[in-house]
């Protein structure tokens, strides 16, 4: 059972505009859907689909913020990549570009043995497209590409210099609806730096471990 806290759901309301009963919707079809069992059966952990909330909140926030263009860097195994595909082929609309492989450092042994985009199944990647490299090389000429980014998920390790640089980039490629979400913002100084220079306190979508943040451009 996916355990989600109350009030990480009252912040993806406030953040895309969805109503309760929309997002008690996206809730029942995870729980009736079969992203969780699939993720299993590709070798993801019973915690990381049945107890752990932060892959089912990506799903929420994609289900209610309807992005057009999703951008992602750091993918290894593909598990947030999963879930945000599941979400946007439940939308009829939208893509994401991955951007990776991210670093293997403080992830369990299981994670840093399998491939990059395990975890994702053939039938999710319709939506999808997979880049290699690093982001100082790739990660502007993906933006650029984009016609404006709707939601951009930083998830590249804790290196304070790349979490700087890619909050940057990917900020100025937003369009105005966009939401920017960063993975591990207790890792270093970088997301707090970041929200301060738009003027607002350190925001936190999901306290975890680890905490996910989350601003929106229009907010």
């Amino acid at each position: 059972m996916l355990l989600f806290r109350q009030a990480s759901l009252d912040r993806i309301a406030r953040l895309t505009g969805a109503s309760p009963s929309d997002l008690q919707r996206y809730r029942r079809e995870l729980k009736e859907g079969p992203l969780p069992d699939l993720l299993l059966t590709r070798g993801a952990g019973l915690a990381f689909t049945r107890e752990l909330p932060q892959g089912a909140l990506l799903y929420l926030i994609v289900r209610a913020a309807r992005p057009g263009r999703v951008v992602e860097t750091g993918v290894r195994p593909g598990y947030s990549t999963a879930w945000m595909l599941a979400a946007l082929d439940a939308n009829g609309e939208g893509e994401l570009t991955s951007l990776g492989p991210g670093p293997t450092s403080g992830r369990s042994n299981g994670v840093r043995d399998v491939g990059v985009g395990q975890f994702v199944a053939p039938s999710l990647r319709s939506r999808w497209t997979l880049a290699l490299g690093n982001s100082e090389e790739r990660l502007r000429e993906i933006l650029a590409n984009a016609s404006g980014v709707d939601l951009f998920f930083y998830d590249n390790g804790p290196d304070a210099a790349r979490a700087r640089f890619e909050l940057k980039a990917a900020w100025e490629a937003l369009t105005r609806r966009g939401i920017l979400l960063a993975h591990h913002v207790d890792a270093n100084s970088a997301w707090g730096d970041f929200c301060r220079a738009q003027g607002v306190p350190p925001q936190l979508l999901d306290p975890g471990p680890p905490p996910l943040g989350a601003l929106r451009m229009s907010r």
